[in-house]
């Protein structure tokens, strides 16, 4: 072989060589940059969680209206009960619905488009105000019943919601649903949320999600609930409604002997702030283990309590709520646990001063 053919072998292959060694450099040096992106990504969607449920802060329900059967809401929102909550000093509003009433009974399970029209509307409306809105699918009572048999009916219509709402921004958040209880257990609503929740990623990958606890919302749930823990853009939520037999006193929906229960009053003596608090600082604890924000998503006393332990408790839960750093949302606004008479076209001030201390001087 000529000197100059054995050169530029040579060469030819210290290029290559060096090549390969810039190559592998470049994709030691992409891989480390995905890690730290993905890093940087996991601690921004963990800080952001806590941003998003701070925005919430203090919020209201408009329950009683779109969770309600087909034809039969106990009240109809209207953008001047908005604009009341806006000016009261709110941050946020719940909106509960029941999605399944207008969703199909066989797949791929279309929700009903002018249902969507009326939700948009109102979820519009709030937005404009600058009030942020929770929206959750609320009394899909044949889920409870049967969670096996509506399993995929349940994905579909979040599927649907998901689609529907990809395109909003980041005041909308979502609440996969409200107070599992029944069939539901436990075990099938970890596994049931985690689906869910991949559903709801597919379109929203950033939105701000939130999760209750199985059976009913309440804080013993918290034992059993798992979150998905590679997902940090979630947000635990546990409704408050203890001791029981105060904040349900003469509601029939709750027990057949609730009406036994009437005349009990909410004092704020020792033992009963011991026991909220107590309550409380359980929900802090896992909060704080499991590094995740929290929401009070409802709270409130029925109107057959007097006036005076309805506003005493409800001023107690949202400030030991607040102490812990917790968002929360009154249940609710204008019906039987409301803060508005709808007939009076005026807040009940006892309850709006509890709910709304900075707004009343205090």
């Amino acid at each position: 072989m000529k000197a100059e053919s054995r050169d530029s072998v040579r060469k030819s292959q210290s290029m290559r060589s060096r090549s390969g060694v810039v190559a592998a450099a470049l994709q030691t040096v992409a891989f480390f940059g995905l890690v730290l992106m993905a890093i940087h990504a996991f601690a921004a969607t963990e800080n952001d969680a806590f941003e998003r449920c701070a925005r919430l802060g203090r919020g209201i329900n408009l329950g009683n209206a779109m969770e309600m059967p087909r034809g039969r809401p106990l009240w109809e929102p209207q953008p001047e009960h908005l604009d009341l909550i806006k000016a009261a000093g709110f941050n946020s509003i719940r909106i509960p619905i029941r999605w399944s009433e207008y969703a199909a009974t066989d797949a791929p399970f279309a929700i009903d488009p002018a249902w969507f029209t009326g939700v948009d509307t109102l979820v519009n409306a709030a937005l404009d105000r600058k009030l942020a809105v929770v929206i959750n699918v609320h009394h899909f009572n044949e889920l409870m019943a049967d969670p096996v048999g509506q399993h995929q009916r349940f994905l579909a219509i979040w599927n649907g919601i998901a689609e529907h709402y990809r395109e909003f921004g980041p005041d909308l958040f979502f609440e996969l649903l409200n107070e599992p209880h029944g069939k539901l257990r436990p075990q099938l609503w970890n596994e049931l949320l985690s689906e869910s929740l991949a559903v709801v990623r597919r379109s929203n990958p950033n939105r701000a999600v939130i999760v209750g606890t199985a059976p009913w919302g309440g804080v013993r749930g918290l034992k059993d609930l798992v979150m998905p823990e590679g997902d940090r853009n979630l947000i635990l939520t546990v409704h408050y409604y203890e001791p029981y037999h105060f904040t349900h006193q003469g509601a029939s929906w709750a027990n057949k002997g609730a009406d036994a229960w009437l005349g009990t009053t909410w004092d704020g003596t020792r033992n009963e702030q011991r026991a909220i608090r107590a309550d409380f600082d359980q929900v802090a604890a896992w909060a704080k283990e499991h590094r995740r924000p929290v929401y009070l998503g409802e709270f409130g006393a029925y109107n057959k309590a007097d006036m005076e332990s309805r506003a005493r408790w409800t001023d107690f839960v949202a400030r030991e709520a607040e102490k812990r750093g917790m968002s929360w949302a009154y249940w609710e606004a204008c019906s039987g646990y409301g803060a508005y008479d709808p007939k009076a076209g005026a807040w009940r001030e006892p309850l709006l001063r509890a709910l709304m201390p900075s707004a009343t001087g205090r």
